[in-house]
């Protein structure tokens, strides 16, 4: 199992943020989700709420989401929201 997540956050209109990470805690409409390297490929609908990723130096950003979709495939996680930014 890989210990490293590749993570895009994107906006409809930017990149929010994109890196190396080891977790990644999003909401869903079915409640929120920690996701680890060699996690099973997922696609989820967001909910809006936080999104926060463990950056793999370990420092931690947090990113407010609308609405969108979250895919999960090959240690790579995808976040796309109507609308995002870092807080």
């Amino acid at each position: 199992m890989a210990s490293a997540l590749t993570v895009s956050v994107v906006s409809a209109d930017q990149e929010v943020w994109s890196g190396e990470a080891t977790m990644v805690i999003a909401k869903t409409v079915e409640g929120e989700i920690g996701i680890l390297a060699g996690h099973e490929p997922l696609l989820a609908i967001l909910a809006e709420g936080e999104v926060r990723v463990t950056q793999a130096s370990g420092s931690r950003i947090t990113a407010q989401a609308d609405d969108g979709f979250l895919s999960v495939e090959n240690n790579t996680i995808t976040i796309v929201a109507r609308n995002a930014a870092l807080v």
